[in-house]
């Protein structure tokens, strides 16, 4: 029986336990990635990360909600009142739903009831999930537009053509996936994984995955939004108590999200490795184990970039999508298409063999990146009357370095008052005058 099948048959009531068992496991995640990414982060910097709240300090992520809820709620004087507070509910709630459709195990048992762990498997699965994560960054945009503030406010511009510039990438390395799996489903891709993980079957469209959902979920070294070290806190500098405790708890929701996605695309999905579906490692409540554990994996690639590189540049970041991933990823795409082709031809006998395909695809990768690296720099020759500017030919502000010079120090005219016998004299008036100009930088 295929996973839409026992899930069509799922009463009312196991829809409901499932949706709390989401909604729980996504809360549990959130405050043991904030703990587990302190400690890890205090141990690649030689520090003693969180150690005084709980055993080994464990429970320092829910002292830290907890006072979150007690702080004060405050609003600025400027800020639009309900886009304000709508703005962290519209940023969670995708994060939440996005993950309805991930498969977590194969068929269980719950309370007598056969049936899979997945909420929903839907026909066009993987993109919900592309959906969910570009709604998030409504909230963002929201947020800072409605704070009132400059700082915000830029902080939303950036989110925003970042998860413009990083989707196109995502979408396109997530083509190859579904053309060798012939299916949008979620479940029919962890299906179609049986004979062999795509992420070595399709290495470039996991590379390219991997590096577009750090960038999608505004994590360091792309925390542009953010960027303490420029816009103060970014998008949500005028937040605080439990609105900005939304806004964190979308953040881990969606890197959670997005980690269970490349499990789902790349990882087999809740599949053990190396072993047949009627296996016993892959049957019942396994599956749940083996997919925590992978994703768990990608959780801890975002906790080692944020304690390794250092943030990008804005102009950077863009290059790197739009310039690197966007084509590369249409580059492959169409090779992939290409190879599929042959495979067609070959399997219908009046093509070519795989390793011959394979040495087509080659070649003509190696000719597209010689040809890339080959081309003349068309750039226009340096000026040596051009005004200097920043962010490597990006129009930004050119920037005032030039010291003006001092102005001429001026003297101060003593006046000769006339005495007996002659003689000059300085007035002590005069004199004193004289020293507090001179002490004033005037002299």
């Amino acid at each position: 029986m295929s996973t839409a099948e026992l899930l069509a048959d799922d009463p009312l009531w196991l829809s409901l336990v499932k949706v709390v068992g989401i909604f729980a496991f996504l809360v549990v995640m959130t405050l043991f990635m904030i703990n587990w990414e302190r400690k890890v982060v205090a141990r690649m910097q030689q520090r003693p990360g969180p150690n005084r709240v709980g055993p080994n300090g464990w429970l320092q992520s829910l002292a830290d909600g907890l006072k979150l809820a007690f702080k004060e709620d405050i609003r600025p004087v400027l800020a639009d009142k309900w886009v304000f507070f709508l703005a962290p509910v519209i940023s969670c709630i995708p994060a939440f739903v996005a993950f309805s459709v991930i498969p977590l195990g194969g068929e269980v048992s719950i309370f007598g009831e056969r049936t899979a762990l997945q909420l929903v498997d839907l026909p066009v699965g993987v993109l919900v999930v592309l959906a969910c994560s570009s709604l998030g960054v409504y909230g963002i945009v929201l947020s800072g537009w409605a704070s009132g503030s400059p700082y915000p406010l830029l902080g939303a511009l950036r989110s925003a053509a970042q998860v413009i510039s990083y989707e196109i990438a995502m979408g396109l390395s997530i083509v190859a996936v579904v053309m060798h799996s012939h299916s949008l489903s979620t479940a029919d891709i962890v299906d179609a994984q049986s004979s062999g993980w795509y992420f070595y079957l399709l290495p470039v469209s996991f590379l390219i995955y991997v590096t577009s959902m750090v960038g999608e979920t505004n994590r360091a070294p792309f925390d542009l939004p953010e960027a303490e070290s420029e816009l103060v806190g970014g998008f949500h500098t005028e937040y605080s108590s439990l609105k900005f405790a939304l806004f964190f708890l979308a953040e881990y929701v969606n890197m959670v999200t997005v980690s269970a996605l490349a499990t789902t695309l790349f990882l087999g999905g809740w599949r053990f490795p190396f072993v047949g579906d009627d296996h016993i490692l892959n049957s019942g409540w396994f599956g749940l184990l083996w997919f925590v554990v992978k994703t768990l994996a990608f959780l801890f690639l975002f906790i080692w970039l944020r304690g390794t590189l250092p943030r990008l540049r804005y102009d950077q970041f863009m290059r790197l999508g739009w310039k690197f991933l966007v084509p590369i990823a249409l580059v492959w795409f169409v090779a992939v298409a290409f190879a599929r082709y042959l495979r067609q031809e070959f399997e219908s006998g009046s093509g070519l063999d795989t390793g011959t395909a394979l040495i087509v695809i080659g070649a003509f990768l190696v000719a597209v990146l010689l040809i890339a690296f080959l081309l003349p720099d068309k750039r226009e020759p340096h000026d040596p009357d051009a005004v200097p500017i920043t962010g490597g030919g990006y129009p930004v502000p050119p920037l005032d370095l030039k010291v003006p010079k001092a102005p001429p120090r001026r003297q101060v005219q003593v006046a000769e008052l006339p005495t007996a016998g002659n003689q000059t004299q300085e007035p002590a008036a005069v004199t004193a005058a004289s020293q507090k100009e001179a002490s004033d930088g005037r002299v």
